[in-house]
């Protein structure tokens, strides 16, 4: 039987939708596959109005199950069929159909109904009924919006007693949407009472705000300018336009939308300047009375501020107005930025260890390549490092570093001019939370050529690097370039660890780092590995980017740096020392390389398993290896595979990537003394947030907070 979480609540606007989403993040990182299971619904799957929350999970976690298995019944369905046969037949069916799917799943995710215009006579009842045939745990969810922590506190223990009453096994309690002033006070008054663990989360008007999209959907406005990124934003109020220019200026907010007339083109050239020039970043402008400005003033405003929405409405302000009055963000498949907040304040206040312990969930043997993600962030969010990323104007370095914020996995300097950033991230609509107070991760800008720290940077080089000539006015031209200031920031402890390479080559990432940082002791040189997340393990692919022929002693060093790296990120190490021949089969002086290097490996690290000379194949290969080297303790489960040369390594990473579908997580680099990790120049923006978690994991064992 699968291990089930049914999530529900006791009415309306307890925003579970996070709850729902932390709980199926939890699941993923220990089940290599989790079902979702929705009992009611209020249409037809895949028609129109589909439910939100389970579009968004089968989106994000890759759900590959038939949409219809992942629903019970729609209400009408439900209401028929309890008019017809009796509520004990409309459970029946609904346990059938959920029976099927478990089938499917080492665990399931159910969300409960939503208490919105349903025809269930008790719906607490119904669900708590259900969760009980499905053999679940219950998770209620208390919503404390607008409510005082006395309401709060006594709504949670009534929740509690009135499942418990009805038979379910409470797996927790979660109060949700309290006043941050008042969560501390209310998840005092609960330890102990209920008698299973509490939390409680704050609101989050990032959340609540809804995005430029959702405007544009409840206002039935026509889009003028904008692009999807630009409709992703979050709107955090509005600023009704009428006034003259300057004092409609002074009135703007950072990420307000614009309300105004549409013939008021001097108040749109003006928001969108202000927005070009941070000061301050809008989220978008909606324009009344259907008047659409000229063509001239349009090609204005796209040029002013590339992707900011503008979008035409045919009502006047006041109508308007009236249609966003109570419009609140929700989760859906089109807003993974929420989604990345949700997570976030989800694992910030609630104990997932102690969640998981509760649910019983271990760790499946097989390892997919979300779950490996999963565990990597979780790795790293557990003791928050801080890393510096050189490349601050670049867009796929600022989405990452709005993900990582929001996820709270570290926390980020970025390097740069602070203007041209703070102007790249309004006109991309990226949120790294500058200028407000976080209990999270927080993000901060640093400008080389202008830190009172570039005096004492260059002082450091130049003695560092005196014996290459290096004088103190050659340094202090040096130190402003950013990948040499955050490797000395890395250095002196101001930073745990550094990530560049989306547009820097990786000698000009690593070659600072050589020079500042240096080898780690017992460490001959610097190599690479990737993490290759294969559909059903993770195997560790070294070295793969830096070292183009190494020798014997060398290719030792990179197979223990290897074997110890993939220790540190859980995968079990059985090393592999690749040739194109098995065992005594061949010889010849690249062979004889491998074998040396092999026996280099005994010898410095006794307790590591090792084979080589051996051949991918019996490597990896159970069946293979049962014929060509019976008996090894690595032949058939090599866990680290060792290239004898970079030509080798690099094809064969990037051969397994493309025809396999292998998530390629890496290069990560190892021996230097303190992380530095370079990027591929086509890096994806998923590729930079694991590789900033996985410098965070490697600099967990001490340095700068």
């Amino acid at each position: 039987m699968a291990r089930s979480v049914y999530v529900t609540g006791i009415g309306r606007g307890d925003g579970r939708q996070v709850v729902e989403l932390g709980v199926m993040e939890l699941l993923t990182r220990h089940a290599d596959r989790v079902g979702v299971f929705r009992p009611l619904v209020h249409s037809a799957p895949g028609g129109p109005g589909s439910d939100h929350v389970v579009e968004l999970l089968r989106g994000r976690y890759r759900i590959d199950l038939p949409p219809h298995e992942l629903y019970g019944l729609t209400y009408e369905e439900a209401t028929a069929l309890q008019a017809e046969r009796g509520v004990d037949e409309l459970v029946s069916v609904l346990v059938d159909r959920f029976r099927a799917l478990e089938a499917k799943c080492p665990a399931m995710l159910v969300l409960g109904t939503d208490f919105a215009d349903t025809s269930i006579p008790d719906e607490l009842a119904f669900n708590a009924r259900l969760a009980n045939e499905f053999g679940a745990w219950v998770l209620p969810v208390v919503g404390g919006l607008h409510e005082g922590a006395d309401a709060v506190v006594a709504e949670v223990r009534n929740a509690f007693r009135a499942y418990t009453d009805l038979g379910c096994n409470i797996l927790a309690m979660i109060a949700n949407r309290v006043s941050p002033s008042d969560k501390q006070q209310i998840a005092r008054r609960l330890t102990g009472r209920p008698a299973v663990p509490a939390y409680v989360l704050p609101e989050e008007p990032a959340l609540a705000a809804p995005t430029v999209a959702q405007v544009v959907q409840s206002t039935g406005a026509e889009v003028l300018l904008g692009d999807a990124t630009g409709l992703a934003r979050d709107v955090r109020g509005f600023v009704f336009g009428g006034a003259t220019l300057p004092t409609f200026l002074a009135a703007l907010t950072e990420g307000a939308m614009v309300v105004t007339p549409g013939d008021r083109a001097d108040l749109l050239i003006g928001s969108l300047a202000a927005h070009a020039a941070s000061a301050p970043p809008i989220s978008g402008l909606l324009l009344t009375l259907g008047i659409r400005p000229d063509a001239d003033v349009l090609s204005l405003a796209a040029r002013l501020a590339p992707g900011t929405p503008v979008a035409v409405v045919p009502g006047g302000s006041w109508l308007t107005a009236a249609s966003l009055s109570g419009l609140e963000g929700r989760l859906t498949a089109g807003s993974p930025r929420k989604a990345e907040t949700a997570l976030g304040l989800f694992e910030l206040h609630v104990d997932t260890a102690e969640l998981t312990s509760r649910i019983e969930l271990s760790r499946s043997e097989r390892v997919t390549p979300m779950m490996f993600e999963h565990v990597l962030l979780e790795r790293a969010r557990s003791d928050r490092r801080h890393v510096v990323l050189p490349e601050g104007t670049e867009e796929r370095v600022l989405r990452a570093a709005e993900v990582l914020l929001r996820r709270n996995i570290c926390d980020l300097t970025l390097l740069g001019d602070p203007e041209v950033i703070r102007r790249r991230t309004a006109d991309l609509g990226v949120d790294l939370g500058l200028d407000r107070e976080s209990s999270g991760a927080t993000a901060r800008i640093v400008d080389p050529a202008a830190s009172p720290l570039r005096e004492s940077f260059a002082e450091l080089y130049a003695k560092l690097r005196a014996h290459r000539g290096v004088t103190a006015e050659l340094a202090y031209d040096v130190v402003a370039d950013v990948s040499y200031f955050g490797t000395l920031m890395v250095q002196e402890g101001l930073a745990d660890g550094m990530v560049s390479g989306a547009v820097h080559s990786t000698a000009a990432t690593i070659r600072p780092a050589f020079e500042i940082i240096k080898t780690a002791p017992g460490a001959d040189i610097v190599s690479s590995v990737f993490f290759m997340c294969l559909a059903d393990r993770v195997l560790v692919y070294g070295d793969c980017a830096v070292n183009p022929d190494p020798d014997a002693r060398q290719l030792a060093d990179i197979a223990i740096s290897s074997a110890e790296t993939a220790a540190q990120f859980g995968v079990e190490p059985r090393v592999a020392m690749l040739s194109y021949s098995t065992g005594t089969s061949g010889s010849g002086a690249d062979v004889d390389k491998v074998r040396e290097a092999t026996a280099l490996v005994r010898e410095r690290r006794p307790d590591l398993l090792v084979e080589g000379p051996i051949q991918y194949d019996a490597a990896v290969d159970p069946g293979v290896a049962a014929t060509k080297l019976p008996g090894s303790q690595v032949a058939g489960r090599a866990t680290v595979l060792v290239f004898p040369d970079l030509n080798t390594g690099n094809n064969t990473y990037k051969a397994v990537q493309r025809s396999a579908g292998a998530v390629a997580v890496g290069p990560v680099l190892q021996g230097l003394r303190k992380p530095v990790n370079d990027l591929s120049r086509g890096a994806l923006v998923q590729d930079i947030v694991n590789t900033v978690a996985i410098t965070a994991v490697q600099a967990q064992g001490g340095g700068a907070r």
